[in-house]
């Protein structure tokens, strides 16, 4: 008869009367301990197989001492960095001995219960969308450094301000303009900004361009 059981984090392979180096337990020498994690366990043509663990099955062992297993050297090394560590390693084990292995109580695991699918809940109607949401969006803003004389600065000024299409731009006069952007740097002439917008909203963008040909930034 033989067995696999987990032993300090570690499996093994046992039989009756076997002695076995296994990571430190903390029972004393010469106590007897139990393993209760088994995990397979044959006798000639029969064989019980756990899931994981065979429920009630257990292997009994002895605790014959404990040791330090041989040395191991751990050497690090980088090249071309001067670096050279070199450690050396004794790990803790213990020394038990198998005395018996015990199926009689092991059990089959019980089937798994079906979980009970939770019945669908009943659709709750959608509230009414607001009007906010349902409302289409305002006219995305404009490109307004289309209009000669106004550059990314002066655009971003006029946005900041609340004028970011050729509509509200055509609707502004030019000396509220000269005063929004006062405290861009330069000299900016806007006597022509609003009637520019005002062709760029409207679409005329053929007769725009013709005359923003004629303009010096903006000056007629």
């Amino acid at each position: 008869m033989y067995a696999i059981v987990e032993i300090a984090g570690q499996q093994f392979k046992v039989a009756k009367d076997q002695k076995v180096f296994v990571n430190r337990l903390s029972t004393e020498e010469g106590k007897k301990v139990d393993f209760d994690k088994v995990l397979l366990v044959g006798d000639g043509s029969n064989i019980t197989l756990g899931a994981p663990a065979i429920d009630g099955a257990l292997v009994g062992a002895k605790v014959l001492r404990h040791l330090k297993g041989d040395k191991v050297i751990v050497f690090k090394k980088k090249r071309r960095k001067g670096y050279r560590v070199k450690n050396g390693h004794r790990q803790s084990l213990t020394e038990i001995v198998i005395e018996s292995i015990a199926t009689s109580g092991a059990k089959k695991a019980a089937p798994k219960k079906e979980e009970k699918k939770a019945e669908p809940k009943a659709a709750v109607p959608a509230k009414e969308a607001a009007p906010k949401a349902t409302a289409k969006k305002s006219s995305k803003a404009d490109d307004l450094k289309k209009v000669e004389g106004i550059g990314p600065k002066i655009a971003s000024t006029l946005v900041e301000a609340g004028i970011d299409t050729f509509e509200k731009l055509a609707k502004t006069d030019a000396a509220k303009i000269s005063e929004i952007i006062a405290g861009v740097r330069g000299n900016h002439v806007t006597d022509t900004w609003p009637a520019q917008a005002q062709m760029a909203a409207d679409g005329k963008w053929d007769e725009l361009k013709k005359w923003q040909d004629e303009l010096d930034g903006g000056k007629a």
